[in-house]
């Protein structure tokens, strides 16, 4: 029997300050912010969410037992790609009226299903955001 995964359900990001973080997520890139208590006297967690994806926001050097993390996790350490319905024009526009600087773009690269046309900036920790459109 072999394993096949089909889909990502969530991913976690380590950030140097969770407020600066998801305030950037929701303010640059329109996230849903979202605050759970897991219980079990664990701390409580922050999520950014969007469509049908989540992404757990963890503190720098949070405590191994209390949040299951990875074993070297870092903040800054991310390369992420997410898609957008605006033109790359648009996305250039918008990053400029947030104050965020533009790394690179638009630039045409190979995402998951063909030919993307990229805008490419940082978060608050130096993690690489990639903000995509498929080609029509």
């Amino acid at each position: 029997m072999s394993l096949t995964v089909n889909a990502l359900d969530h991913i976690v990001i380590n950030v140097a300050d969770v407020a600066r973080s998801v305030d950037w997520y929701r303010k640059v890139l329109g996230m849903d912010v979202k605050v759970f208590d897991p219980g079990q006297g664990k701390p409580v967690r922050t999520s950014l969410s969007f469509g049908q994806q989540k992404i757990n926001v963890r503190p720098r050097g949070a405590d191994k037992v209390e949040w299951f993390t990875a074993d070297h996790e870092m903040a800054g350490s991310d390369d992420l790609c997410f898609l957008t319905s605006s033109t790359p024009d648009e996305v250039v526009m918008h990053l400029k009226a947030c104050g965020v600087a533009i790394a690179e773009g638009p630039v045409t690269k190979q995402g998951a299903r063909g030919a993307l046309r990229s805008v490419y900036c940082r978060d608050p920790d130096g993690s690489l955001i990639e903000i995509s459109s498929y080609e029509s």
